[in-house]
């Protein structure tokens, strides 16, 4: 099996009351619980993002469209890799997700 590295993008930001982090909260478990074995890494949603040039200067900001978490699944194919990342709660949300075979070096 392979390892693929799902890139969250964009999503409806932070909840705001006890509630709606629950709801979001329980809805990520439910699917990572969905993923079973699949799940590597769970991930977790990450920060403000900067980006390193190729002078080696950092700039503020990930881009037009910069990373808002991220997760490393096992899949057999990135046909299988697609098939589990079709129930993330982030598309619900507005968001996307970057899909990338991560190789062992």
């Amino acid at each position: 099996m392979a390892k693929y590295v799902f890139a969250y993008h964009g999503g409806g930001g932070a909840p705001g009351t006890p509630e709606e982090v629950k709801k979001v909260m329980d809805a990520w478990g439910a699917w990572l619980g969905s993923l079973g074995a699949a799940v590597i890494d769970a991930g977790n949603p990450v920060g403000k993002s900067s980006t390193v040039k190729k002078d080696g200067s950092l700039v503020e900001g990930g881009g037009s469209n910069p990373i808002s978490g991220y997760s490393l699944i096992e899949a057999a194919s990135l046909a299988d890799a697609h098939k589990k990342a079709k129930g993330c709660p982030i598309l619900a949300s507005g968001g996307t997700i970057e899909i990338a075979e991560a190789f062992d070096m």
